[in-house]
C-alpha cells in the first residue's frame, strides 16, 4: 500500500475531526447504557471520553403506559424508574442527564431510546396504541415537544425495539409512525431492533419484514445460535434475511455480544474470538454493520472489552479497504487510487 504525503495528511484531518455517525459502515460499535450490568455505572457522558462507541440505546423505557397514560423509564443507579417523576406519572425527570447526551451527541455519536428489555412491560392492543405511543415517544424523546421531556432540551437520535416479551402485533405502525416523524426532519433519525438470534425473532421478526428498520442488533448470546456455539452462529441467516425479505433492503445487521462473562448467561467469548466473527462478517455479508455489546459497564469493567474489539473491527475494516484500493489500479498514471 502506497502512502504519499497527502494521504497522511489527509488521514490526519480524518483522525482530529469528529464525524457524525455512520450507518452505512461495517464497523460501527453500539453499545447499550443504564442498566449498571457491572454495579459500578457512571454517567453517560463517560463513555463518551474517546472514540470507541458510536450509537448508545439507553435502556430502558420499559412500560408502555404507566399512571397518567404516560410510559415509565428506568436508568438504574442513574436516574431510576420514578425519581422525581412529573406530577401524576411515574415518568421519571433526568433532565439532569441532557448535558451528557448532548456531549456524546457532539462527539458524534448517536443516543437513542430503548423500549421493551428482559422484563419489558409491553405490547399494543391496536394500530392507534402503537402510533399514540409513537407520538409520546416522539413528543417526549425526539424531535416533537411536551411539558414533561425526561431530558429536557436533548433531542434523541431515534429508537431501539427490544422486545422480549408480549404480543408482536402492531409493531409496524410504531416504527412507521416513528418514520412518518422523521422523513423532512432536520437530522436523521434512526430506528433499530435487538432481535434474538433464533430466526425468525418470536415478538419483532414480524416487523422487521413490514416496517423500514435501520439496524438490528442480533443478540448470539443466551440462545443455542449464540457465539460460544459456532457452529450454529447463522450471521449468514440474517443476512440472507436482510437482502431478500426486511422492507429496508439497505438494513445493517450487527454482532451482539456481551460485554463480559457475567453480562449474560451464555455467548461470552474473548476478545479475539468476538473480533474473527466480526472480521468474517466484513468479508462475506455485505450487510454487516458493525458489533452490538451488552452492556457499557460490564464491558469497561473487563480490560476495556469494548475498546478491544473497536479497534479490532476497524482495523479489519481498514485493511479491507486498503487491500480494495491496491486492487483498484488506474494504467495510464501507473498508481493507484485512494477513495476518501
Amino acid at each position: 500500500m502506497i502512502a504519499s504525503a497527502f494521504v497522511l495528511f489527509a488521514l490526519g484531518l480524518l483522525t482530529t475531526s469528529v464525524s457524525a455517525f455512520d450507518l452505512t459502515k461495517n464497523d460501527n460499535l453500539a453499545v447499550y447504557w443504564g442498566q449498571d450490568g457491572a454495579g459500578n455505572q457512571q454517567n453517560l457522558a463517560y463513555y463518551c471520553q474517546d472514540d470507541t462507541i458510536d450509537m448508545i440505546p439507553l435502556a430502558f423505557l420499559y412500560q408502555f403506559t404507566g399512571p397518567g397514560n404516560e410510559p415509565v423509564i428506568d436508568f438504574s443507579n442513574i436516574c431510576g424508574a420514578g425519581t422525581n417523576p412529573f406530577p401524576g406519572t411515574d415518568l421519571s425527570n433526568c433532565q439532569f442527564m441532557a448535558d451528557d447526551i448532548q456531549t456524546c451527541q457532539a462527539k458524534g455519536k448517536a443516543v437513542t431510546i430503548s423500549l421493551g428489555g428482559a422484563t419489558g412491560q409491553v405490547g399494543f392492543a391496536s394500530d392507534d396504541a402503537a402510533e399514540a405511543l409513537a407520538d409520546q415517544v416522539w413528543n417526549l424523546f425526539l424531535g416533537g415537544s411536551s411539558s414533561m421531556r425526561p431530558f429536557g432540551d436533548a433531542v434523541l437520535d431515534g429508537v431501539d425495539l427490544d422486545i422480549e416479551s408480549g404480543t408482536p402485533a402492531h409493531y409496524p405502525a410504531f416504527v412507521n409512525r416513528i418514520k412518518s416523524y422523521a422523513n423532512g426532519a432536520s437530522k436523521p433519525y434512526y430506528v433499530t431492533a435487538a432481535p434474538q438470534c433464533p430466526f425468525p425473532d418470536v415478538y419483532i421478526g414480524e416487523a422487521l419484514n413490514e416496517a423500514p428498520f435501520d439496524a438490528v442488533f442480533v443478540q448470539f448470546y443466551n440462545n443455542y445460535c449464540g457465539l460460544d456455539a459456532p457452529s450454529e452462529f447463522n450471521m449468514a441467516t440474517w443476512d440472507n434475511w436482510a437482502k431478500t425479505q426486511s422492507y429496508n433492503k439497505n438494513v445493517k445487521v450487527y454482532i451482539g455480544a456481551p460485554g463480559s462473562s457475567t453480562s449474560a448467561g451464555t455467548g461470552y467469548v474473548d476478545a479475539s474470538t468476538l473480533a474473527g466473527y466480526a472480521s468474517n462478517a466484513q468479508a462475506n455479508y455485505s450487510s454487516m454493520g458493525g458489533v452490538m455489546l451488552w452492556d457499557a459497564s460490564t464491558a469497561y469493567s473487563n480490560n476495556r472489552f469494548d475498546s478491544q474489539i473497536k479497534n479490532a473491527i476497524t482495523s479489519s475494516s481498514a485493511s479491507k479497504r486498503c487491500d480494495e484500493d491496491e486492487e483498484e489500479y488506474t494504467p495510464e498514471t501507473n498508481s493507484r487510487v485512494f477513495r476518501f
